[in-house]
C-alpha cells in the first residue's frame, strides 16, 4: 500500500460526527495526491473525562462513506484485540499502532495475535520514549506474523525539553530506524511532532528533505472547534496549500561534481574528528590512573560544569548553537566517564 512516493495520509485526528466526516472524505478524495484517509475512533486520554472517540457508532460512518466513494481507503488507530476485530468487521483498509501502545511489548503481542493472518497494511509510530530498539521491536513481532505491509511513522518522542516542539523530533532516530529497516516505508507524523499548525508545513519539507517516504497529516473542516488536538489540525485550504508547495528532492546516487568535492572534504573532517576524540579518550585514561593515585572520585562536578559553560561559549563565538554543543559534550563526557570508572573498577 505504501510504495507511492510522497505517501500522503491525511484526515481528522478524531472522528466526531458523520457531517464531519462526510466533509473530510468529499473533500480528500477530491485531492489526487491524498492515498489514505486517517481518523482517531478510539482515543487514548492522559488524563479520564476528556473526548474518547466514538467507537463502533464510527465505524459504521466510515462504511457508510466507503459506499458513496469506492476509491477512498481508510485507516484507523487500533490499541486492543477488540478494536482490530471491529476495524476489520467494517472492512477499515489499513491500521496502525500508537506511541502509547508501540512501546509496551505486553500490548504488542496482543495485537500480533488479533492480527495473525489478516496481512492488513499497518503503520506503527514510534514509542514515546526515544528509544529505536523499542520501535524496531515492535515492528520486527508484526513482521513475524506475516504482515508484510508495514510503514513506520515518526511523529517525534516526548522528553524534558522539547525546544518548542510538541514532540522533540529527534530526527536521527528516525534516520537510524531507516539505516536498520531500510525495506520499511518511513513516514512523517508532523502534526504531532509540532503540535501547532503554524510549523506543520516546515516539518513536512524536512521529512520530504530527509528522503520520508510520506506524511501523516492532520486535517479537520473547522479545526478551531475540533475536539481533540484543535491546535495542530489543519483546514482543507491550509492542508492543500501545503501539499503543492512541497518541494520532493531526487534520491540520486549520482551527484553533482560540486558535491562529490564536498562529501569527500567532510570524510576528511570526520576522519580528523575521529582521530582528534581517540587522543582525548587516551588522555582520560591516563586521568583514570592519577586519581586512582590521588583516591578522588571519578565524577568530578564542578569541573565538568567548568567545563560546559566554557565550551559552550567558545562554541557559540564559532557559531554553533548551545544546544548542539551541549549534547556532542554530554557524549563526550559520558564516555570518558564509563572508561574512568572501567580502568578504576579493575584496580
Amino acid at each position: 500500500m505504501f510504495d507511492n512516493k510522497p505517501f500522503i495520509i491525511a484526515g481528522p485526528c478524531s472522528a466526531e460526527s458523520k457531517e464531519q466526516m462526510d466533509s473530510v472524505a468529499k473533500h480528500l478524495c477530491s485531492n489526487s495526491k491524498v492515498n489514505l484517509i486517517r481518523c482517531g475512533v478510539w482515543k487514548p486520554r492522559t488524563r479520564p473525562g476528556g473526548f474518547e472517540g466514538m467507537g463502533e457508532e464510527a465505524l459504521k460512518w466510515i462504511a457508510d462513506i466507503k459506499l458513496q466513494y469506492p476509491n477512498a481507503a481508510f485507516a484507523v488507530e487500533v490499541a486492543q484485540p477488540e478494536h482490530v476485530e471491529l476495524c476489520l468487521k467494517y472492512g477499515i483498509d489499513s491500521l496502525w499502532i500508537g506511541a502509547r501502545t508501540s512501546g509496551n511489548p505486553f500490548s504488542m503481542e496482543e495485537l500480533s495475535s488479533s492480527l495473525k493472518g489478516t496481512n492488513i497494511p499497518l503503520m506503527i509510530k514510534n514509542p514515546l520514549t526515544p528509544d529505536v530498539k523499542l520501535w524496531i521491536g515492535a515492528i520486527e513481532r508484526m513482521a513475524n506474523i506475516g504482515i508484510s505491509d508495514i510503514a513506520a511513522v515518526h511523529r517525534g518522542f516526548f522528553l524534558n525539553n522539547n525546544y518548542g516542539y510538541r514532540n522533540n523530533p529527534l530526527w536521527e532516530i528516525a534516520i537510524e530506524l531507516k539505516r536498520s529497516m531500510p525495506h520499511i516505508p518511513l513516514i512523517c507524523d508532523p502534526s504531532h511532532i509540532s503540535g501547532n499548525r503554524a510549523m506543520v508545513q516546515s516539518i513536512s519539507q524536512t521529512a520530504m528533505d530527509l528522503n520520508f517516504n510520506g506524511l501523516m497529516i492532520e486535517v479537520h473542516p473547522y479545526p478551531y472547534n475540533a475536539l481533540t488536538d484543535k491546535e495542530q489540525q489543519l483546514n482543507f485550504e491550509e492542508f492543500d496549500r501545503l501539499i503543492d508547495s512541497l518541494v520532493i528532492r531526487e534520491n540520486n546516487t549520482s551527484s553533482p561534481y560540486e558535491l562529490e568535492i564536498l562529501r569527500k572534504k567532510i570524510d576528511i573532517l570526520d576522519s580528523e574528528l575521529l582521530s582528534i576524540l581517540s587522543q582525548r579518550l587516551d588522555i582520560v585514561k591516563q586521568i583514570a590512573e592519577i586519581k586512582i593515585n590521588n583516591n578522588l572520585t571519578v565524577l568530578q562536578l564542578g569541573r565538568w560544569q567548568e567545563v560546559l559553560n566554557n565550551r559552550i561559549d567558545i562554541a557559540g563565538n564559532m557559531g554553533l548553537s548551545a544546544e548542539f554543543t551541549q549534547k556532542l559534550l554530554e557524549h563526550i563526557h559520558t564516555e570518558s566517564v564509563r572508561i574512568q570508572d572501567e580502568i578504576m573498577n579493575k584496580k
